[in-house]
Protein backbone atom coordinates (compact mmCIF):
# COMPACT_ATOMS: atom_id res chain seq x y z
CA UNK A 1 0.00 0.00 0.00
CA UNK A 2 3.00 1.86 0.85
CA UNK A 3 6.16 2.94 -0.91
CA UNK A 4 8.60 4.76 1.15
CA UNK A 5 11.14 6.38 -0.41
CA UNK A 6 14.56 8.34 -0.08
CA UNK A 7 17.22 9.52 -2.75
CA UNK A 8 20.58 11.35 -2.47
CA UNK A 9 21.31 13.92 -5.27
CA UNK A 10 23.81 16.19 -6.97
CA UNK A 11 21.68 19.07 -5.40
CA UNK A 12 18.76 20.73 -4.27
CA UNK A 13 16.80 20.83 -7.52
CA UNK A 14 15.81 18.42 -10.04
CA UNK A 15 15.50 20.45 -13.37
CA UNK A 16 19.75 20.72 -13.36
CA UNK A 17 20.74 17.80 -10.89
CA UNK A 18 20.57 13.86 -10.59
CA UNK A 19 19.92 11.05 -8.17
CA UNK A 20 22.93 9.67 -6.97
CA UNK A 21 21.37 6.73 -4.85
CA UNK A 22 17.97 5.38 -4.70
CA UNK A 23 16.40 3.49 -1.81
CA UNK A 24 12.61 2.14 -1.92
CA UNK A 25 10.97 0.25 1.03
CA UNK A 26 7.49 -1.60 0.56
CA UNK A 27 5.29 -1.09 3.71
CA UNK A 28 1.79 -2.41 4.40
CA UNK A 29 0.87 -0.25 7.65
CA UNK A 30 2.38 -2.82 9.97
CA UNK A 31 5.51 -4.29 8.49
CA UNK A 32 8.28 -4.05 5.77
CA UNK A 33 6.90 -6.40 2.77
CA UNK A 34 9.80 -5.87 -0.05
CA UNK A 35 12.82 -3.18 -0.77
CA UNK A 36 15.01 -2.27 -3.37
CA UNK A 37 18.28 0.39 -3.31
CA UNK A 38 20.73 1.03 -5.91
CA UNK A 39 23.67 3.95 -6.31
CA UNK A 40 22.80 5.38 -9.77
CA UNK A 41 25.07 6.96 -11.80
CA UNK A 42 23.51 11.01 -12.49
CA UNK A 43 25.88 11.68 -15.28
CA UNK A 44 27.36 14.57 -13.99
CA UNK A 45 29.84 15.57 -11.00
CA UNK A 46 29.01 14.78 -7.62
CA UNK A 47 29.82 18.16 -5.80
CA UNK A 48 32.75 17.73 -3.04
CA UNK A 49 30.38 19.06 -0.29
CA UNK A 50 28.00 16.20 -1.44
CA UNK A 51 30.01 13.58 -1.17
CA UNK A 52 30.91 15.19 2.33
CA UNK A 53 27.61 14.68 3.07
CA UNK A 54 26.72 11.52 2.04
CA UNK A 55 30.16 9.58 1.55
CA UNK A 56 28.98 8.93 -2.28
CA UNK A 57 31.54 9.65 -4.57
CA UNK A 58 32.28 9.74 -8.56
CA UNK A 59 34.26 6.70 -8.41
CA UNK A 60 30.78 4.92 -6.46
CA UNK A 61 28.70 5.56 -9.27
CA UNK A 62 31.24 5.59 -12.26
CA UNK A 63 29.63 1.57 -13.17
CA UNK A 64 26.40 2.26 -11.60
CA UNK A 65 23.27 2.08 -13.71
CA UNK A 66 21.99 5.15 -15.03
CA UNK A 67 18.47 5.98 -13.34
CA UNK A 68 16.64 4.97 -17.22
CA UNK A 69 18.22 1.60 -16.52
CA UNK A 70 15.97 1.61 -13.42
CA UNK A 71 13.14 3.17 -14.21
CA UNK A 72 10.83 0.57 -15.45
CA UNK A 73 11.91 -1.48 -12.09
CA UNK A 74 11.45 2.19 -9.84
CA UNK A 75 8.05 3.05 -11.61
CA UNK A 76 6.62 -0.55 -11.31
CA UNK A 77 7.34 -0.48 -7.33
CA UNK A 78 5.89 3.28 -7.00
CA UNK A 79 2.68 2.92 -9.23
CA UNK A 80 -0.52 2.43 -7.22
CA UNK A 81 1.35 2.70 -4.24
CA UNK A 82 1.31 5.53 -1.49
CA UNK A 83 4.74 7.42 -2.25
CA UNK A 84 5.71 8.57 1.29
CA UNK A 85 9.23 10.79 1.93
CA UNK A 86 10.59 12.63 5.15
CA UNK A 87 10.05 16.15 3.27
CA UNK A 88 8.19 14.17 0.22
CA UNK A 89 8.01 17.68 -2.16
CA UNK A 90 11.80 17.44 -2.41
CA UNK A 91 11.79 13.22 -3.08
CA UNK A 92 8.84 13.17 -5.52
CA UNK A 93 9.94 15.81 -7.29
CA UNK A 94 13.06 14.43 -8.50
CA UNK A 95 11.82 10.90 -9.09
CA UNK A 96 8.89 12.38 -10.94
CA UNK A 97 11.53 13.75 -12.98
CA UNK A 98 13.59 11.22 -13.84
CA UNK A 99 10.54 9.31 -14.70
CA UNK A 100 9.58 11.22 -17.10
CA UNK A 101 12.65 11.65 -18.68
CA UNK A 102 12.79 8.07 -19.12
CA UNK A 103 9.16 7.93 -20.66
CA UNK A 104 7.37 7.14 -17.17
CA UNK A 105 4.39 9.13 -15.96
CA UNK A 106 3.75 8.72 -11.82
CA UNK A 107 0.74 9.54 -10.85
CA UNK A 108 1.11 8.60 -7.09
CA UNK A 109 -0.56 10.31 -3.73
CA UNK A 110 1.96 11.57 -1.58
CA UNK A 111 2.40 11.61 2.44
CA UNK A 112 4.73 13.69 4.36
CA UNK A 113 6.50 12.50 7.56
CA UNK A 114 7.27 15.66 8.30
CA UNK A 115 3.82 17.40 7.89
CA UNK A 116 2.44 13.79 9.90
CA UNK A 117 5.12 14.14 12.73
CA UNK A 118 3.91 17.31 13.89
CA UNK A 119 0.11 16.65 13.80
CA UNK A 120 0.50 13.63 15.62
CA UNK A 121 3.34 14.18 17.44
CA UNK A 122 3.02 18.21 18.21
CA UNK A 123 5.12 20.14 20.64
CA UNK A 124 8.76 18.40 19.46
CA UNK A 125 11.68 20.99 19.09
CA UNK A 126 12.46 19.58 15.26
CA UNK A 127 11.13 17.44 12.92
CA UNK A 128 14.19 16.17 10.63
CA UNK A 129 14.79 12.92 10.35
CA UNK A 130 17.55 12.48 12.78
CA UNK A 131 15.83 14.49 15.90
CA UNK A 132 12.53 12.68 15.18
CA UNK A 133 13.97 9.06 15.35
CA UNK A 134 15.77 9.76 18.11
CA UNK A 135 13.15 11.38 20.32
CA UNK A 136 10.58 8.64 19.13
CA UNK A 137 13.94 5.40 19.50
CA UNK A 138 13.91 4.76 15.76
CA UNK A 139 16.78 3.19 14.75
CA UNK A 140 18.55 4.84 12.34
CA UNK A 141 21.75 3.61 10.68
CA UNK A 142 24.13 5.14 7.21
CA UNK A 143 22.78 8.33 7.95
CA UNK A 144 22.63 10.15 4.52
CA UNK A 145 22.50 7.24 2.48
CA UNK A 146 19.26 6.22 0.78
CA UNK A 147 18.70 2.87 2.58
CA UNK A 148 19.46 3.80 5.51
CA UNK A 149 17.17 7.03 5.66
CA UNK A 150 14.49 5.19 4.10
CA UNK A 151 14.14 2.06 6.20
CA UNK A 152 14.03 4.64 9.23
CA UNK A 153 11.01 6.62 7.54
CA UNK A 154 9.65 3.29 7.15
CA UNK A 155 9.79 2.33 10.85
CA UNK A 156 8.76 6.08 12.04
CA UNK A 157 5.58 6.07 9.65
CA UNK A 158 4.87 2.70 11.22
CA UNK A 159 4.90 4.76 14.56
CA UNK A 160 2.86 7.62 13.18
CA UNK A 161 -0.03 5.05 11.80
CA UNK A 162 -0.50 3.51 15.29
CA UNK A 163 -0.74 6.66 17.32
CA UNK A 164 -2.82 8.53 14.44
CA UNK A 165 -6.19 9.04 16.74
CA UNK A 166 -7.23 11.71 15.47
CA UNK A 167 -7.18 10.60 11.53
CA UNK A 168 -4.56 12.60 10.83
CA UNK A 169 -3.46 10.09 8.00
CA UNK A 170 -6.74 9.15 6.28
CA UNK A 171 -7.46 13.09 5.96
CA UNK A 172 -4.67 13.83 4.11
CA UNK A 173 -5.48 11.31 1.61
CA UNK A 174 -9.09 12.28 0.71
CA UNK A 175 -9.53 13.54 -2.68
CA UNK A 176 -8.96 16.98 -2.70
CA UNK A 177 -7.27 17.44 0.54
CA UNK A 178 -4.16 19.83 0.36
CA UNK A 179 -1.90 18.34 2.73
CA UNK A 180 -0.10 16.53 -0.05
CA UNK A 181 1.02 19.81 -1.84
CA UNK A 182 1.75 22.48 1.28
CA UNK A 183 4.89 22.82 1.95
CA UNK A 184 6.65 20.90 4.59
CA UNK A 185 6.71 23.10 7.23
CA UNK A 186 3.93 24.93 6.90
CA UNK A 187 0.78 24.60 9.39
CA UNK A 188 -2.26 23.66 7.19
CA UNK A 189 -4.48 25.62 9.22
CA UNK A 190 -2.95 28.75 8.13
CA UNK A 191 -4.08 28.11 4.30
CA UNK A 192 -7.59 26.56 5.44
CA UNK A 193 -8.10 30.29 7.29
CA UNK A 194 -7.44 32.26 4.81
CA UNK A 195 -10.11 34.29 3.76
CA UNK A 196 -11.37 34.90 -0.34
CA UNK A 197 -11.72 38.00 -0.66
CA UNK A 198 -8.74 40.09 -2.01
CA UNK A 199 -5.48 41.34 -0.42
CA UNK A 200 -2.05 40.63 0.34
CA UNK A 201 -0.03 37.70 1.55
CA UNK A 202 3.09 37.51 2.95
CA UNK A 203 5.18 34.08 3.19
CA UNK A 204 7.97 34.23 5.78
CA UNK A 205 10.55 31.98 6.71
CA UNK A 206 11.86 29.83 9.57
CA UNK A 207 13.04 33.08 11.27
CA UNK A 208 9.27 35.21 10.65
CA UNK A 209 10.72 37.22 8.07
CA UNK A 210 8.79 37.98 4.73
CA UNK A 211 10.46 35.84 1.71
CA UNK A 212 7.87 36.64 -0.35
CA UNK A 213 4.89 39.17 -1.10
CA UNK A 214 1.80 38.88 -3.13
CA UNK A 215 -1.70 40.22 -3.89
CA UNK A 216 -4.73 38.12 -4.52
CA UNK A 217 -8.33 38.93 -5.56
CA UNK A 218 -8.96 35.67 -3.61
CA UNK A 219 -6.59 34.86 -0.86
CA UNK A 220 -7.25 31.23 -0.52
CA UNK A 221 -6.73 30.21 -4.15
CA UNK A 222 -4.14 32.38 -4.82
CA UNK A 223 -2.20 30.97 -1.91
CA UNK A 224 -3.13 27.43 -2.87
CA UNK A 225 -2.15 28.08 -6.90
CA UNK A 226 1.54 28.31 -5.05
CA UNK A 227 2.03 24.74 -3.68
CA UNK A 228 0.19 22.89 -7.11
CA UNK A 229 1.98 21.32 -9.88
CA UNK A 230 5.43 19.56 -9.57
CA UNK A 231 7.85 22.08 -10.74
CA UNK A 232 12.12 21.23 -10.60
CA UNK A 233 13.43 24.50 -10.95
CA UNK A 234 15.96 25.85 -8.06
CA UNK A 235 13.49 28.39 -7.31
CA UNK A 236 10.61 26.75 -7.01
CA UNK A 237 12.12 23.95 -4.56
CA UNK A 238 13.55 27.06 -2.24
CA UNK A 239 10.77 28.49 -2.01
CA UNK A 240 8.72 26.04 -1.11
CA UNK A 241 11.51 24.71 1.53
CA UNK A 242 11.76 28.31 2.91
CA UNK A 243 7.99 29.00 4.13
CA UNK A 244 7.09 28.47 7.65
CA UNK A 245 4.19 30.98 8.05
CA UNK A 246 1.70 32.94 5.77
CA UNK A 247 -0.18 36.03 6.91
CA UNK A 248 -2.18 38.78 5.29
CA UNK A 249 -3.92 42.04 4.88
CA UNK A 250 -7.87 41.93 3.59
CA UNK A 251 -8.33 44.77 1.52
CA UNK A 252 -11.62 45.92 -0.22
CA UNK A 253 -10.45 45.59 -4.16
CA UNK A 254 -7.98 44.56 -6.00
CA UNK A 255 -7.03 48.04 -7.05
CA UNK A 256 -5.92 48.36 -3.47
CA UNK A 257 -4.00 45.23 -3.50
CA UNK A 258 -2.07 45.31 -6.18
CA UNK A 259 -1.02 48.74 -4.69
CA UNK A 260 -0.41 47.68 -1.24
CA UNK A 261 1.70 44.58 -3.18
CA UNK A 262 4.18 47.04 -4.68
CA UNK A 263 4.43 49.26 -1.12
CA UNK A 264 5.36 46.64 0.37
CA UNK A 265 7.85 45.04 -1.99
CA UNK A 266 9.83 47.98 -1.78
CA UNK A 267 9.35 48.32 1.81
CA UNK A 268 10.58 44.88 2.76
CA UNK A 269 12.24 43.57 -0.05
CA UNK A 270 11.93 39.93 -0.06
CA UNK A 271 14.07 37.46 -1.05
CA UNK A 272 11.79 35.43 -3.20
CA UNK A 273 10.03 38.62 -5.02
CA UNK A 274 11.76 39.61 -8.33
CA UNK A 275 9.95 41.73 -9.98
CA UNK A 276 9.09 45.26 -8.46
CA UNK A 277 12.62 45.47 -7.30
CA UNK A 278 14.47 46.73 -9.94
CA UNK A 279 15.60 50.46 -9.13
CA UNK A 280 13.82 52.91 -10.72
CA UNK A 281 15.29 56.05 -12.14
CA UNK A 282 12.18 58.38 -12.50
CA UNK A 283 13.09 62.16 -12.84
CA UNK A 284 11.80 65.17 -11.42
CA UNK A 285 12.50 68.63 -11.33
CA UNK A 286 13.87 69.47 -8.24
CA UNK A 287 13.65 73.63 -6.80
CA UNK A 288 16.26 75.25 -5.11
CA UNK A 289 17.74 78.81 -4.64
CA UNK A 290 20.76 79.56 -5.67
CA UNK A 291 23.72 81.82 -3.53
CA UNK A 292 22.25 85.08 -5.43
CA UNK A 293 19.31 84.27 -4.77
CA UNK A 294 17.89 83.20 -7.41
CA UNK A 295 15.42 79.90 -7.63
CA UNK A 296 16.75 77.37 -10.05
CA UNK A 297 14.82 74.18 -11.65
CA UNK A 298 17.09 71.40 -11.84
CA UNK A 299 16.31 67.83 -13.93
CA UNK A 300 17.67 64.94 -11.25
CA UNK A 301 16.91 61.51 -10.89
CA UNK A 302 14.58 60.89 -8.11
CA UNK A 303 16.15 60.15 -4.73
CA UNK A 304 14.81 58.43 -1.79
CA UNK A 305 12.50 60.32 0.84
CA UNK A 306 12.56 63.40 -2.00
CA UNK A 307 10.06 65.70 -3.29
CA UNK A 308 9.96 66.82 -6.92
CA UNK A 309 8.10 69.33 -7.79
CA UNK A 310 7.32 67.48 -10.87
CA UNK A 311 8.09 63.78 -12.05
CA UNK A 312 8.35 62.13 -15.53
CA UNK A 313 9.36 58.82 -16.85
CA UNK A 314 11.94 59.73 -19.24
CA UNK A 315 14.92 62.42 -19.09
CA UNK A 316 13.85 63.59 -22.72
CA UNK A 317 10.46 64.16 -21.67
CA UNK A 318 10.97 66.14 -18.98
CA UNK A 319 13.84 68.41 -21.17
CA UNK A 320 11.17 69.18 -23.51
CA UNK A 321 8.59 70.12 -20.94
CA UNK A 322 11.00 72.12 -19.26
CA UNK A 323 11.78 74.15 -22.60
CA UNK A 324 8.02 74.70 -22.81
CA UNK A 325 8.03 76.61 -19.49
CA UNK A 326 11.20 78.71 -20.79
CA UNK A 327 9.35 80.36 -23.51
CA UNK A 328 6.00 80.39 -21.75
CA UNK A 329 7.18 82.37 -18.39
CA UNK A 330 10.63 83.64 -19.89
CA UNK A 331 13.22 81.60 -17.81
CA UNK A 332 16.35 81.95 -17.99
CA UNK A 333 17.95 78.64 -19.55
CA UNK A 334 21.37 78.77 -17.60
CA UNK A 335 19.20 78.56 -14.67
CA UNK A 336 17.68 76.33 -15.73
CA UNK A 337 20.54 74.36 -16.80
CA UNK A 338 19.85 73.81 -19.78
CA UNK A 339 22.87 75.91 -21.31
CA UNK A 340 25.69 75.36 -19.95
CA UNK A 341 29.31 77.12 -20.09
CA UNK A 342 30.55 81.01 -19.34
CA UNK A 343 28.65 83.86 -20.23
CA UNK A 344 25.56 85.43 -21.26
CA UNK A 345 22.47 82.96 -23.16
CA UNK A 346 23.53 82.66 -26.54
CA UNK A 347 21.66 81.51 -30.06
CA UNK A 348 17.66 81.41 -29.48
CA UNK A 349 17.30 81.34 -25.65
CA UNK A 350 18.98 84.74 -25.80
CA UNK A 351 15.66 86.25 -26.70
CA UNK A 352 14.27 83.98 -24.09
CA UNK A 353 16.63 85.69 -21.21
CA UNK A 354 15.68 89.16 -19.66
CA UNK A 355 19.39 88.65 -17.62
CA UNK A 356 18.57 86.85 -14.50
CA UNK A 357 21.99 85.14 -15.11
CA UNK A 358 23.84 88.02 -15.71
CA UNK A 359 21.96 89.57 -12.30
CA UNK A 360 20.60 92.16 -14.70
CA UNK A 361 16.87 91.06 -13.01
CA UNK A 362 16.07 91.12 -9.71
CA UNK A 363 15.70 87.81 -7.95
CA UNK A 364 12.49 88.70 -6.76
CA UNK A 365 10.85 89.58 -10.22
CA UNK A 366 12.83 86.01 -11.80
CA UNK A 367 11.52 83.81 -8.62
CA UNK A 368 7.85 85.31 -9.61
CA UNK A 369 8.02 83.63 -12.73
CA UNK A 370 9.37 80.64 -11.71
CA UNK A 371 7.05 79.88 -9.12
CA UNK A 372 4.39 80.82 -12.06
CA UNK A 373 5.72 78.03 -13.69
CA UNK A 374 5.40 75.64 -10.99
CA UNK A 375 1.68 76.56 -10.19
CA UNK A 376 0.60 76.29 -13.62
CA UNK A 377 2.74 72.89 -14.06
CA UNK A 378 0.84 71.72 -10.57
CA UNK A 379 -2.53 72.66 -11.77
CA UNK A 380 -1.83 70.27 -15.07
CA UNK A 381 -1.45 67.53 -12.73
CA UNK A 382 -4.89 65.34 -11.78
CA UNK A 383 -6.33 65.13 -8.18
CA UNK A 384 -8.53 62.10 -8.43
CA UNK A 385 -10.41 60.02 -5.53
CA UNK A 386 -11.28 56.92 -6.64
CA UNK A 387 -14.18 55.51 -4.42
CA UNK A 388 -15.48 51.91 -4.03
CA UNK A 389 -16.90 49.03 -2.11
CA UNK A 390 -15.46 49.25 1.48
CA UNK A 391 -14.98 45.84 3.76
CA UNK A 392 -18.00 46.10 4.81
CA UNK A 393 -21.33 48.26 4.67
CA UNK A 394 -20.72 51.20 6.91
CA UNK A 395 -17.61 52.16 4.46
CA UNK A 396 -16.37 53.10 1.30
CA UNK A 397 -12.55 52.51 0.52
CA UNK A 398 -10.71 55.58 -0.60
CA UNK A 399 -7.36 55.98 -2.85
CA UNK A 400 -6.35 59.30 -3.70
CA UNK A 401 -4.38 61.22 -6.32
CA UNK A 402 -3.44 64.63 -5.61
CA UNK A 403 -1.61 66.78 -8.07
CA UNK A 404 -0.20 63.84 -10.10
CA UNK A 405 1.17 62.37 -7.44
CA UNK A 406 0.01 59.28 -5.24
CA UNK A 407 -1.30 60.71 -1.87
CA UNK A 408 -2.61 57.43 -0.10
CA UNK A 409 -5.47 55.08 0.43
CA UNK A 410 -7.75 54.02 3.11
CA UNK A 411 -11.36 53.71 4.43
CA UNK A 412 -13.71 56.32 4.76
CA UNK A 413 -17.17 56.01 6.63
CA UNK A 414 -20.16 56.81 4.49
CA UNK A 415 -20.99 59.63 7.01
CA UNK A 416 -17.77 61.32 5.58
CA UNK A 417 -18.42 64.13 2.76
CA UNK A 418 -16.31 62.30 -0.14
CA UNK A 419 -16.14 65.91 -1.67
CA UNK A 420 -13.95 67.61 1.37
CA UNK A 421 -10.57 66.84 0.36
CA UNK A 422 -9.06 67.10 3.83
CA UNK A 423 -12.02 65.24 5.56
CA UNK A 424 -10.92 62.25 3.47
CA UNK A 425 -7.21 62.57 4.55
CA UNK A 426 -8.07 62.35 8.17
CA UNK A 427 -8.95 58.31 7.30
CA UNK A 428 -6.30 57.26 4.51
CA UNK A 429 -2.69 56.28 5.26
CA UNK A 430 -0.24 57.59 3.46
CA UNK A 431 2.48 55.35 1.50
CA UNK A 432 5.23 56.13 -0.59
CA UNK A 433 4.77 56.07 -4.37
CA UNK A 434 6.67 54.42 -6.66
CA UNK A 435 6.20 53.73 -10.79
CA UNK A 436 4.42 50.68 -10.36
CA UNK A 437 1.51 52.16 -8.61
CA UNK A 438 1.48 55.51 -10.94
CA UNK A 439 0.77 53.23 -13.88
CA UNK A 440 -1.60 51.37 -11.82
CA UNK A 441 -3.24 54.97 -11.11
CA UNK A 442 -2.66 56.58 -14.69
CA UNK A 443 -5.92 55.18 -16.76
CA UNK A 444 -7.58 56.70 -13.21
CA UNK A 445 -5.40 60.07 -13.84
CA UNK A 446 -6.23 60.18 -17.50
CA UNK A 447 -9.80 60.41 -16.83
CA UNK A 448 -11.08 63.88 -16.78
CA UNK A 449 -13.31 63.87 -14.03
CA UNK A 450 -12.34 65.07 -10.75
CA UNK A 451 -14.14 61.98 -9.11
CA UNK A 452 -13.98 58.42 -9.81
CA UNK A 453 -16.60 56.65 -8.25
CA UNK A 454 -17.31 52.71 -8.65
CA UNK A 455 -20.63 51.10 -8.26
CA UNK A 456 -21.22 49.77 -4.72
CA UNK A 457 -21.74 46.00 -4.25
Amino acid sequence: MYAVVDIETTGGHASANGITEIAIYLFDGKEITQHYQTLVNPGIPIPYYITTLTGITNEMVAEAPPFEAVAPLVHDLLKDRIFVAHNVNFDYSFVKHQLAQSGFDLQTRKLCTVRLGRKIFPGLPSYSLGNLCRHLGVPLKDRHRAGGDAEATARLFGLLLANDAEKVIASALKVGSKEQFLPANLPPEQVKLLPSGPGVYYFHDQKDKVVYVGKAKNLYKRVNSHFTGHSTSRQRQNFLRNIYRISYQETATELMAAILESVEIKRLWPVFNYAQKRIEYRYGYYLFEDQSGYLRLAIERKRKYSSPVHSFQLLAQGQQLLRSLIRQFGLCPKLCFLQKGEGTCSGITAEICKGACEHKELPEEYNSRVRAAIAFLQEQQPSVTILDKGRNSFERSCILMEKGKFYGMGYVPLAVDTSDEEALKAHLTMYAENETIVSLLRPYANNSRKMSEAPFS
